[in-house]
């Protein structure tokens, strides 16, 4: 016969008190291991979400408003709800043809995006390597110093009828004043963020007699890379503008020459859509190298 004994809490206390040793039963069982804590969900700042949305669309509907306002009555300038109106239609097919003349918006945008990576494209593969070169070498530097200072200010459409005399086309003609006129900023960017760098490092790679191509790769590259991500920022910016003036001129497909068409068949409404057409690309152009840069920053 098993009898089953059970001690209550306070003779437990008492035999403690007395001296008796603890059996086996009255031992406390170890502690259990703490469960792991939760992970802090962050706050959502709704402050700085509001900052970062609320002021664009304040902005946009005031410049809504203030045109609203300015073309009421109007017979000539088309209002804001006639300008929308008429981009429901124009976007509800933007990739037809009618002949060679007469496509739709996305073919003209695509043609203008097309030459705009052609030109920018070569402007990069030389300037960004001639700008190296130009902080690099002092003597350089001070013998296309003044070449840049005197064709910088050139206007692009000043290039335009050099590279339809050249190029006896207007295709390649409007590449060449993409390219010209882009390359300046990454020219100019990236020999001053090679002149800005540390002469220590330069110093230490001539104690280790590093060879040219080292130096270019493992010191000057890392730090101009800033630098020259800023002018490639601002040439596309640059491109973006100057092949929208280039196709008013030459003609053909493109949404600079798509712009120039609708003025001839007196179309203001979609001049307006162009207009914001042209202001949205450029502005995802920019910040996709704007998300690039950031990418690549050593600031952090």
């Amino acid at each position: 016969m098993v009898s089953a004994v059970f001690h209550s809490p306070l003779q437990t206390q008492d035999d403690a008190q007395a001296g008796v040793p603890a059996t086996p039963a009255d031992e406390a069982a170890p502690p259990a291991p703490p469960r792991p804590a939760a992970p802090a969900r962050t706050p959502i700042d709704m402050r700085a979400v509001w900052m970062t949305v609320l002021p664009p669309v304040v902005g946009l509907a005031l410049l809504v408003v203030v045109w609203g306002l300015l073309t009421r009555g109007s017979t000539s300038f088309p209002t804001p709800q006639a300008t929308f109106e008429a981009a429901v239609k124009l976007f509800a097919d933007p990739f037809y043809r009618n002949g060679p003349n007469d496509q739709g918006i996305g073919w003209n945008i695509l043609f203008s995006l097309e030459r705009v990576a052609v030109g920018f494209g070569l402007a990069a593969l030389v300037g960004i390597p001639l700008g190296f070169v130009i902080g690099r070498f002092e003597f350089l530097s001070r013998m296309v110093n003044p070449l840049i200072s005197l064709l910088r200010p050139v206007s692009p459409l000043a290039w335009l009828p050099i590279g339809l005399l050249v190029f006896k086309a207007a295709n390649p003609a409007a590449i060449w004043t993409i390219f010209i006129c882009s390359i300046w900023p990454m020219v100019i960017n990236t020999a001053v963020g090679v002149q800005r760098v540390p002469q220590d490092y330069l110093n230490v790679a001539r104690v280790l007699d590093l060879s040219e191509w080292k130096v270019i790769t493992r010191i000057l590259f890392p730090a101009v890379l800033p630098y020259m991500l800023t002018g490639v920022r601002l040439s596309v910016g640059t491109a973006w503008l100057v092949i929208v003036a280039a196709e008013m001129l030459t003609g053909g497909v493109g949404i600079g020459f798509w712009v120039w068409d609708e003025w001839n068949n007196l179309n203001v409404q979609h001049i307006l859509i162009a207009i914001f057409v042209i202001g949205i690309v450029g502005l995802l152009l920019e910040q996709a190298l704007v998300a690039v840069a950031r990418r690549f920053s050593f600031d952090d």
